[in-house]
C-alpha cells in the first residue's frame, strides 16, 4: 500500500491509501485535469517548497516531482514578461527593459541628430527614453521639446484633411510650428528675456497667441496665420502708412519669411530667420541647449505618398536651416524605408546630412535585448540563484542564462540551429533584418503558448529549463500573421492581391513561375518582384543570370506556403544538372 495524492490543475487536494506505483513518466493526456499521484512509502501530503526540493525528495523521474516542478514552473513563467512590442505599449516599463547600446550613447551625447531604423527597429524606444529622462537632460543643460504626441492621434491630423499644396508651404508650417513649441517650453521653464518677449510679441501679432496649447491646435493656428500672411495683399492689409510720404509706418503683423526691406524693418517687420537667431542667442546666454525631437512620422502623413514626401522633404530642409544655430537641435527619428522612398528621385540635402545614424541590430544586441527583459522576473532569478548584473555582464553569460531558461534547439538535429538562432531566422525579413519588435512578439507568444500547454496538460518541460521547443513552433504562426496583417497589408495595400495569390504556393520561385501564379506578362512580373524585394518579402537567391526568390520564414505560416521549390523551377533546375537542387534552407 502506498499513499497517493490527488492533484487537480497542479493543486494538491488530499491523500489516501490506494495501491499505486510511483510513475516514471508524466501522463500526457489532456483529457483530465486531475491526477492520482503515487507517493513513496512514508510520505504523507507534503507541501514541497520548491522545484529543487521536489526533485531531491522524489527523484527527477518521479511523476509527483515532475508535476510539482511544473506547478512551480508555471508561476515562474507567469512572472516572466517580455513587455510590449512597441515603445508606446510599454512606456512605463521601458526603462527596465531598455538596452543602452553604443547607438544610444551617440544620441545621448549629442553626436547624431537623425536616427534611421526599419519598422520595429527601436527608434521609438530611444525617442521614448529621451522623453522619460527630460529632467536628467535639463540637469545637463538640455531642454527637451517633443514635436509630436507620444501616443494617440497625431498632432498633424488636420493636415491630412486639407493638405498643403507644396513643399514650400510645408517649410513655412514647420518653421512656425517649431518656433512656437520652443517658446512655450522656455516659458514653461520660466526663462525670461527681452529678446524672448519680442519673439513672443511677433508671434502674437500673426495670431499665435500666448498660453500652452495642444500640438494639434498649434498646427491649426499656424496654418490660419499662414493663410493670412501668404494671401494676396495679406501683409499689406496689416500696414499703416504715412499720409504725407506714403511710406510704411507700422504693421499689425510683424513676421515675414523673406528678409524685410529697410523700410519694412524700420516699420517693425522681422524675418522668421531673425526670430530663430534671437531665440538661439537667449538659449546660449542661459547656458542651455534645445533638443526638438520628432518621431511617429510614419503615421503623421498617411493620406497620400505625395503628402508624405512633401512634408518630410520640407522637414529635412528646415533641419538644414536650423543646423547652424548651435544651441538649437532638431532630432528626427524616421523609418529607413520611408527615407529611401522620399529620396529615391534625388534629394540634394541628402549629401549634407552628416549627423545621422542607422540603427543596426546583430545577434549579440538582440540576445541582450531578450535577456534584459527575462531577468526582470524576480522569481526566475531567485530560482536560478542569479543576479541581473552577472547575467548581463557578457554575451557568454547571457547565452548561458538563455540556455537555463529555453531549450537548446527547437528542431533537433546536428545541422539544426540553436534556439536563439532559430528565433532570429523566423523573425527576419528578406533583407536579413530581424527587428526587435518581431523578436519580442515571438518570445511573448512563446510564453503564452507555454502557459496554455500547462493549462491543458500537454506540457512536458525538461527538468532544467522552463520552456518547451513546441511552444516556439506554436508561437511562430501568430508572429507571421501579425506581421502580414498589421504591417505589410496596411503599409503596402497594393501588394495584398499579389501576396494572396502566393497563398499555398512553394517558397522558392523565379520570374517564370511567378508569371504563372500571377498571370502577368514578363515586364509586369519583374516590376512586382522588384517592389517585393524592396519591402523585404523576397530574398534574392542565386546569380544575376539565374535568379530565384525565396520567401523568408517570417511570412510562410500566414500565407500557408509550402517549403520547397516551385514545380516549374524544379524542372528547369533538374535540366541544369546535379549542381542544381531543392530550396536551400
Amino acid at each position: 500500500m502506498a499513499d497517493t495524492a490527488l492533484l487537480c490543475q497542479g493543486n494538491q487536494l488530499g491523500t489516501s491509501s490506494l495501491t499505486s506505483d510511483v510513475l516514471n513518466a508524466r501522463d500526457q493526456s489532456p483529457s483530465s485535469t486531475c491526477d492520482v499521484i503515487g507517493l513513496p512509502a512514508g510520505v504523507h501530503k507534503h507541501v514541497i517548497p520548491s522545484r529543487s526540493r521536489a526533485l531531491a525528495m522524489f527523484g527527477r523521474s518521479s511523476r509527483y516531482a515532475l508535476i510539482m516542478a511544473d506547478n512551480e514552473k508555471r508561476s515562474i513563467i507567469e512572472d516572466i514578461t517580455l513587455g510590449g512590442r512597441t515603445a508606446e505599449d510599454e512606456s512605463e516599463q521601458l526603462a527596465r527593459y531598455f538596452v543602452e547600446t553604443e547607438q544610444w550613447r551617440k544620441v545621448w551625447q549629442d553626436e547624431v541628430d537623425i536616427v534611421f531604423a526599419p519598422k520595429g527597429g527601436g527608434k521609438s524606444a530611444i525617442y521614448s527614453m529621451l522623453a522619460s529622462r527630460d529632467g536628467e537632460l535639463f540637469d545637463n543643460g538640455i531642454v527637451l521639446v517633443p514635436g509630436e504626441n507620444p501616443t494617440g492621434a497625431t498632432a498633424f491630423e488636420s493636415i491630412q484633411d486639407v493638405p498643403p499644396t507644396s513643399e514650400t508651404e510645408f517649410i513655412q508650417i514647420w518653421r512656425l510650428y517649431f518656433l512656437v513649441l520652443i517658446i512655450e517650453e522656455l516659458e514653461r521653464y520660466d526663462v525670461k528675456s527681452s529678446k524672448l518677449e519680442a519673439v513672443r510679441d511677433a508671434l502674437v501679432s500673426i495670431g499665435l497667441t500666448r498660453g500652452a496649447k495642444a500640438k494639434r491646435t498649434i498646427i491649426v493656428r499656424v496654418r490660419e496665420a499662414l493663410d493670412k500672411l501668404l494671401s494676396p495683399g495679406g501683409l499689406e492689409a496689416t500696414m499703416s502708412v504715412d499720409s504725407a510720404t506714403g511710406t510704411p509706418t507700422g504693421f499689425t503683423a510683424k513676421v515675414m519669411f523673406d528678409e524685410p526691406s529697410a523700410a519694412q524693418e524700420q516699420a517693425g517687420l522681422v524675418s522668421v530667420d531673425r526670430l530663430y537667431e534671437d531665440v538661439n542667442d537667449v538659449v546660449k546666454q542661459e547656458h542651455l541647449n534645445i533638443w526638438l525631437i520628432l518621431d511617429r512620422l510614419d503615421v503623421a502623413f498617411t493620406a497620400s505618398p505625395e503628402l508624405e514626401a512633401n512634408a518630410l522633404r520640407a522637414l529635412f530642409r528646415v533641419y538644414k536651416l536650423i543646423e547652424p544655430l548651435k544651441s538649437l537641435r532638431l532630432k528626427i527619428f524616421l523609418r529607413s524605408d520611408i527615407w529611401a522612398e522620399i529620396t529615391a528621385g534625388g534629394f540634394r540635402e541628402t549629401s549634407h546630412i552628416t549627423r545621422s545614424m542607422d540603427l543596426v541590430w546583430n545577434r549579440a544586441s538582440l540576445l541582450k535585448l531578450i535577456t534584459q527583459r527575462v531577468i526582470q522576473s524576480e522569481s526566475l532569478m531567485k530560482e536560478l540563484a542569479a543576479t541581473p548584473e552577472a547575467v548581463i555582464a557578457s554575451s557568454s553569460a547571457q547565452q548561458d542564462f538563455f540556455n537555463q531558461v529555453f531549450p537548446r534547439q527547437v528542431d533537433a538535429g546536428s545541422n539544426k540551429p540553436a534556439t536563439f538562432d532559430w528565433a532570429i531566422s523566423r523573425t527576419e525579413d528578406g533583407k536579413k533584418i530581424a527587428a526587435p519588435r518581431e523578436l519580442i512578439h515571438l518570445f511573448t507568444a512563446v510564453r503564452d503558448r507555454q502557459l496554455a500547454r500547462l493549462d491543458t496538460g500537454q506540457a512536458a518541460i525538461a527538468p532544467n529549463i522552463y520552456f518547451e521547443a513546441q511552444s516556439f513552433r506554436d508561437a511562430h504562426p501568430e508572429v507571421s500573421s501579425t506581421r502580414l496583417q498589421t504591417t505589410m497589408y496596411p503599409e503596402y495595400p497594393w501588394l495584398k492581391d499579389w501576396l494572396e495569390k502566393l497563398r499555398g504556393q512553394r517558397t522558392l520561385q523565379d520570374v517564370e513561375s511567378l508569371e504563372a501564379v500571377w498571370g502577368t506578362p514578363r515586364a509586369e512580373t519583374q516590376e512586382r518582384v522588384k517592389r517585393l524585394l524592396d519591402v523585404g518579402f523576397f530574398e534574392p537567391r542565386g546569380t544575376v543570370s539565374d535568379r530565384s526568390y525565396w520567401v523568408p520564414f517570417l511570412y510562410r505560416p500566414a500565407l500557408e506556403m509550402v517549403q520547397g521549390t516551385a514545380d516549374s523551377l524544379r524542372s528547369r533546375l533538374a535540366e541544369m544538372g546535379p549542381v542544381a537542387g531543392e530550396e536551400p534552407e
